[in-house]
């Protein structure tokens, strides 16, 4: 085990893992991939909409963290320091213009992700998954920097303070691209409605 010394400034949970890795506690990352893993992966998964994808970049934002997570230095939560990495990471590798998001009604056994209810009759499945697929539609036509936020609010259930610092930005921003986000998708929506 390593040593670590406790002051003032390494007294939260977050820095003292962040502390303990870097010192060489190898059990330190294992403990931010066992909370985090399963986040990570939705995010990718949302943003890119592909499994194979998603995987690559969950892969590629652990070495991020890895190689980064000496340096968390506690002016927020680890949580939303690792929704910012996996976020921008997302960013610089599909671009902004070609982020998408996941289907909001499929029961996929690859990522445990299941938004159906599995005591829905099959016509009530099928009216489910159309309305999945035309929201999935319309959500890759809002504007990124408003589906960021409309999937880190209604998909991931970030609080507006969570996902101001995620996105780096004020409360008031963050409520003003919701809004936006949801305006648009609403506009989408109900011009594609017969």
């Amino acid at each position: 085990m390593v040593a670590i010394t406790t002051n003032d400034e390494v007294s939260s949970p977050d820095l003292l893992l962040a502390e303990r890795h870097r010192v060489g506690d190898p059990h330190a990352f294992d403990e931010v991939y066992g909370r985090f893993a399963k986040m990570i992966y939705n995010v990718a998964y949302r943003m890119s909409g592909s499994v194979d994808r998603s995987e690559d970049l969950t892969q590629e934002i652990f070495i991020r963290i890895f190689r980064h997570l000496g340096r968390f230095n506690g002016r927020s939560t680890l949580k939303t320091w690792i929704y910012r990495v996996s976020l921008n990471h997302c960013r610089s590798r599909l671009g902004r213009r070609r982020l998408a998001t996941r289907s909001l009604v499929e029961d996929d056994a690859e990522t445990g992700v299941q938004l159906a209810a599995e005591d829905r009759s099959p016509e009530e499945l099928t009216l489910a998954q159309d309305t999945g697929r035309r929201i999935q539609e319309a959500l890759e036509q809002v504007k990124p920097v408003f589906r960021e936020a409309v999937v880190l609010r209604d998909l991931e259930d970030l609080s507006y303070e969570e996902i101001a610092q995620v996105l780096g930005v004020r409360v008031g921003t963050v409520r003003s691209r919701i809004a936006r986000g949801r305006d648009q998708l609403r506009e989408v929506l109900e011009r594609s409605t017969p």
